[in-house]
């Protein structure tokens, strides 16, 4: 294989797509599965059970799939999965999962894994995310989609993050923090909306008003929460977004950040 430098150690077991690069000094354990236009520079490690997709880039020193900094893990054979086209920067580690979290570990489709972000166990992170440098992940942690974790951010265990929210640099999330808010602050309190990025996204005005007001209503109104989002409901009722941010709000395990 062209594309794999002489220095590098690749168990025979492990299955590379014939066009994987993997760099000088790079470790490949035996039951690592990499798809076809990943690149893997200078000094990675990929080890345990870890599937890799297509076109991902792993730059220099990341640790992929090395076992959980968990003390109730006990060597059992559980997983990490990563999708295609990921992004994963200098000193990126991701664990794979535990028994208490259902063995997998998933990052999904184009992601951007900034330096020294941390990924725990039984995480699961949806597509086109963006975690920012030093930004910490505990275990069980669920990230939706198109969602902007700031640097430094220290996410709790067992916390959802919902679709295009985000998390200002620096914040303590405990709690779980609905689709298309923006959070920050020690502990995180919500501060409106995601203006910024549901533009971006190409959100229309009217979509954005509609999700301003459904926002008073459920978090400025002083209602109940289930008065509030029946409430958000009877006012918006054909929103797909109003009635993502009812639906996830009802699931909430943890709490709703405030």
């Amino acid at each position: 294989m062209a594309g794999i430098h002489e220095t590098a150690l690749i168990d025979p077991r492990a299955e590379l797509a014939p066009d994987v690069e993997v760099g000088a000094y790079s470790i490949i354990g035996p039951k690592v599965k990499v798809g076809k236009g990943t690149r893997i520079k200078s000094h990675v490690v990929v080890e345990g059970n870890t599937a890799m997709g297509e076109g991902n880039v792993v730059f220099q020193f990341a640790s992929v799939g090395s076992i959980p900094q968990d003390l109730k893990y006990r060597g059992e054979e559980s997983q990490l999965i990563i999708g295609n086209r990921n992004t994963i920067r200098e000193f990126v580690s991701i664990n794979p999962g535990t028994t208490g979290g259902g063995m997998v570990t998933r990052v999904g489709d184009h992601n951007l894994l900034m330096m020294y972000c941390h990924i725990a166990h039984d995480c699961v992170l949806g597509n086109r995310n963006i975690i920012a440098n030093g930004a910490t992940l505990g275990g069980h942690v669920v990230i939706e989609d198109y969602v902007i974790v700031g640097g430094l951010v220290g996410i709790h265990q067992f916390v959802r993050v919902g679709a295009s929210a985000i998390l200002g640099a620096g914040s303590m999330v405990s709690k779980d923090i609905p689709p298309y808010c923006n959070a920050t602050g020690d502990r995180a309190s919500l501060r409106g909306l995601n203006v910024e990025g549901l533009r971006r996204r190409g959100f229309s005005r009217e979509q954005m008003e509609t999700l301003r007001k459904a926002y008073r209503i459920i978090f400025q109104s002083g209602l109940r929460t289930q008065e509030a989002l029946k409430e958000a409901r009877r006012n918006f009722p054909e929103s797909a977004e109003v009635e993502q941010m009812a639906t996830f709000i009802e699931r909430s395990q943890r709490g709703i950040c405030r």
